[in-house]
């Protein structure tokens, strides 16, 4: 079922106009069937609004409708200078102290990191309070971009204490919890707050998602064995393509 990438997928359907069931509705319900069912695989390209609307004979806002709620229901997404592709498959993570990279890893997909920020400056009050330093104390603050098959998944912003901070190509390749463990520092136990907001305008652009789209966001202090903080992470994910899981037991 899948196109070349001269050739974007164009859906066969034949809309029953007299039909109570909107027309965008019937455009994206088999399209959306297709995703799921894996005939139309990830990176397929469809074609636009505007071929659509004027091969099924609709107008331009119901093709558009029709293409934006497969986006909003992450079957979809938009690339800028390619169009729009058949979204990879969503990222389940468990909620569990692991890092993102290995979980990506062992999830099947295609891992790989931009570091976009990677700056060492003295801790200020807050920085220090967040860390349990002194102010003054050196700091790294270190910004990545995550990707899985080629996707933005997530952006990782992180305060680490210098002295045991790894240089900006090693995060590039590898995770920052296995760099730790090189130093024989292992990451023990972690207070982390999970949330939801609107991507800003840069984060939206940087997830390849529209402006105010929603986002997961993870605030976690990591700490060591004896108890020191080695990390401080202020990530943020596409709603889109990423979920947490975790298991309740009763008591």
């Amino acid at each position: 079922m899948a196109t070349s990438p001269a050739t974007p997928y164009a859906l066969q359907i034949q809309l029953d106009r007299t039909s109570p069931v909107p027309l965008y509705y019937q455009i994206s319900e088999p399209i959306a069937k297709l995703i799921l069912d894996g005939d139309l695989p990830a990176g397929t390209r469809l074609e636009d609004e505007l071929s659509m609307a004027a091969r099924l004979q609709v107008s331009r806002p119901t093709a558009r409708q029709a293409l934006q709620r497969l986006v909003d229901r992450g079957l979809l997404t938009r690339r800028r200078g390619v169009g729009t592709i058949v979204a990879p498959t969503h990222v389940h993570r468990p909620m569990e102290l692991t890092s993102l990279l290995n979980d990506l890893k062992s999830a099947g997909h295609t891992v790989r990191t931009s570091v976009s920020d990677y700056e060492e400056h003295p801790a200020n009050a807050e920085e220090a309070k967040r860390l349990k330093v002194r102010p003054g104390t050196a700091l790294v603050h270190i910004v990545r971009l995550r990707y899985a098959d080629d996707e933005p998944v997530s952006i990782l912003d992180n305060l680490l204490p210098a002295d045991i901070a790894p240089s900006m190509r090693r995060l590039e390749d590898n995770s920052l919890y296995d760099l730790f463990r090189e130093l024989d520092i292992v990451p023990t136990t972690a207070h982390q707050v999970i949330g939801a907001r609107l991507a800003s305008v840069k984060e939206a652009q940087m997830l390849n998602e529209r402006r105010n789209a929603a986002v997961l966001t993870a605030q976690r202090t990591t700490y060591d064995a004896n108890g020191r903080v080695i990390e401080y992470g202020n990530h943020i994910y596409r709603a889109s393509r990423y979920s947490f899981e975790t298991t309740l037991f009763s008591q």
